[in-house]
């Protein structure tokens, strides 16, 4: 039953906003990896410039809601709990691999998921 809701139409939409986000987020971290700027740097300004995407994505198409300053404050945590996610993932995959793209991508599918029920039943309850 939780695998179907998954699939809905509005999860779907959710998942095209991610992977735009998450195309500039890699491109971005790629760039200044190969620029020589450190790796948690990098995957910070990756994932805040794919941030801009998201929510402005998410406002607008998947959620078709008006912005609050309640929303964004809840949005971004949301965001902070997958970025930690996030940064967990790479620093393990760096660690053992000696590879940040690996552990960035490993840490999509979790992020996903875990950002469209917050965002569904917490950030934009009253949306959908």
């Amino acid at each position: 039953m939780m695998f179907r809701r998954l699939l809905d139409a509005q999860f779907m939409i959710f998942i095209a906003g991610g992977i735009v986000s998450a195309i500039l987020d890699i491109c971005i971290l790629q760039i200044m990896i190969f620029m020589g700027y450190v790796n948690i740097l990098s995957v910070t300004v990756g994932f805040f410039g794919g941030l801009i995407v998201n929510f402005a994505f998410h406002v607008k198409l998947t959620f078709k809601s008006v912005t609050s300053f309640l929303i964004l404050i809840r949005f971004l945590l949301v965001v902070l709990v997958n970025y930690l996610i996030t940064v967990a993932f790479v620093m393990i995959s760096f660690s053992f691999l000696e590879n940040v793209l690996v552990g960035k991508i490993a840490s999509l599918p979790i992020i996903a998921i875990n950002g469209f029920l917050l965002s569904k039943y917490w950030v934009f309850k009253n949306s959908n």
